[in-house]
């Protein structure tokens, strides 16, 4: 579906346009600058570098504050607050973009598949709206809409082109997303993502690792593999094993150090994917598998096609294997018709999982899905309450947790995020292979490191969500330079025009992204 819709707005006009007097050269038109603002899930993150990608080819810049002449929201359709967070935004934008003729505003992601000319009625001031399915139209729907002045409207009912064959500005030099398949197969009750994003796609192995190959020719050290049922990959042509195949091509890879993939599904882990993971040394000792209820009755309403005994002998299986294995989960309390027995369930499962980390959610009644037509429909007062009691079992075990990885010497890869308190405490961070968060302190007389390279630390305090390494002498700490930090180095002397260290002037570096984790539960 592709519509026109005319714009109430007018004058508007691009704010690059530049005039010279008589006699005098050209005035040189700066570049427009952009903005990317991203709700929701690993996909839209990656969607978003796809974005970024795609504007900059086109010939845009980032911004260097928060004005900026193109702003895109690239929104989630799974919980209802993202509604009012994407509409509460774009009402703030209003006035700013009535004071600066020539400022675009873009709506793209899942709201927008769903929502479609709704945006338009309810924010007319928005320039163009475009769906999951053609994230590659972006600049030129923006070029419309300034050449026409109406905005524009395009969404898709199908994948027009694979998104990693568009151009990508990703976020960070050392790790980054790859995309392995799009869309998903399932009918869970509750998730309307299938709707937004069609059935599963997948992509040819052999596109894949070249894409793997050229992050890690870049500098990357760490990628980690992306699909919203990853572990089903190679259905679309017929390989039940291709997953764990895949994985153990990854481990083939000269220079690639670290694999992660998420976010799998637990009926369909099977056990050729946990020998992968334990016998392919680059692949890490953690694991994300989705829970969402402990109740079987509940798993049954949900239509997840597993129950709680299959999904604690799954994490039996991988612990069995993978004994360090740091697991984490999503939960949903509250799903209709979930008593206190069935919470009870979940409780006892979570107990009995141990999870390293768990992302809790308050079920969110989304319209067009068949939960938000089952009876029972839970009091928003009954589900806060099972939300503190669940949060605050998780934070406990992951506090006990934590706490048995003090002594542990674990390998920690800088980020370029600081933890809150860096400027009191003095201390990087990092992750662990097993992905815990690591706050850590560099001795006195020990180099310091960069992003994307490598410590060595033993772990000496511990608390519900992070881990504190703080050596006490130089020879507690070891450090370990990677290609990785000195792609971080040709970065940052790209962004200030001056050369890196061993490098060459003007060799400019790919930006590799992968965002930070949350490192709270609830």
């Amino acid at each position: 579906m592709s519509l026109t819709i005319p714009s109430p707005a007018a004058g508007n006009t691009p704010s690059t346009d530049a005039s010279s007097a008589p006699g005098d050269g050209p005035v040189p038109v700066p570049p427009r600058t952009y903005q990317v603002r991203t709700y929701g899930c690993q996909m839209n993150v990656h969607d978003s570098e796809r974005m970024s990608g795609m504007l900059e080819a086109a010939g845009y810049v980032p911004a260097a504050g928060d004005l900026a002449d193109v702003v895109v929201f690239n929104t989630c359709a799974v919980r209802e607050n993202a509604d009012n967070k994407l509409y509460g935004n774009l009402g703030m934008l209003a006035p700013v973009k009535a004071a600066n003729p020539g400022m675009q505003i873009a709506v793209g992601g899942c709201l927008a598949q769903k929502d479609r000319d709704t945006i338009l009625k309810k924010a007319p001031w928005v320039d163009a709206v475009f769906g999951t399915h053609n994230v590659g139209a972006l600049p030129a729907l923006l070029e419309r809409a300034r050449h026409n002045n109406e905005a524009q409207l395009e969404i898709l009912e199908s994948l027009d082109v694979f998104p990693s064959t568009l151009p990508t500005k990703r976020d960070s030099v050392y790790s980054g997303w790859v995309s392995i398949s799009v869309g998903c197969n399932n009918t869970c009750t509750f998730c309307i993502v299938p709707a937004l994003r069609g059935k599963e796609k997948d992509r040819r192995p052999g596109d894949i690792l070249a894409e793997i190959q050229a992050l890690v020719a870049d500098g990357a050290i760490e990628v980690t593999l992306l699909g919203q049922n990853v572990n089903s990959y190679g259905v679309e042509f017929g390989d039940r094993q291709a997953f764990s195949k895949l994985l153990r091509a990854c481990g083939d890879i000269p220079g690639l150090e670290r694999v992660r993939f998420t976010s799998p599904h637990p009926a369909a882990f099977t056990d050729d994917v946990i020998d992968a993971m334990a016998e392919t040394p680059n692949v890490m000792p953690q694991l994300h598998m989705p829970l969402q209820s402990g109740s079987d009755k509940v798993l049954k309403e949900m239509k997840r096609s597993y129950r709680s005994t299959k999904f604690l002998g799954i994490l039996d299986k991988v612990r069995a294997k993978i004994p360090h294995a740091a697991i984490s989960t999503d939960i949903i309390v509250g799903f209709p018709g979930e008593t206190e027995e069935d919470f009870q369930a979940t409780l006892d499962v979570v107990e009995k999982s141990r999870f390293a980390t768990a992302f809790t959610f308050q079920y969110s009644k989304r319209p067009g899905t068949p939960a938000a037509e089952l009876p029972d429909q839970l009091p928003k007062s009954v589900v806060q309450e099972r939300f503190e009691r669940l949060t605050a079992l998780q934070d406990r075990i992951a506090a006990e947790e934590n706490a048995r990885q003090l002594g542990r010497r674990v390998e920690v890869m800088v980020t370029a995020h600081a933890g809150r308190k860096s400027e009191e405490t003095h201390r990087l961070s990092g992750r662990a292979q097993d992905q815990r968060l690591v706050h850590f302190s560099v001795p006195d007389g020990a180099e310091t490191p960069r992003p994307g390279d490598l410590v060595t630390v033993t772990i000496t305090g511990a608390a519900a969500f992070h881990l504190v390494a703080d050596p006490a002498t130089v020879a507690d700490f070891s450090l370990r330079r990677s290609r990785a930090g000195d792609a971080w180095d040709r970065s940052q002397a790209d962004s200030c025009g001056a050369p890196a260290p061993g490098s060459s002037a003007g060799t400019k570096g790919v930006s590799l992204g992968m965002p930070a984790l949350p490192v709270r539960s609830s």
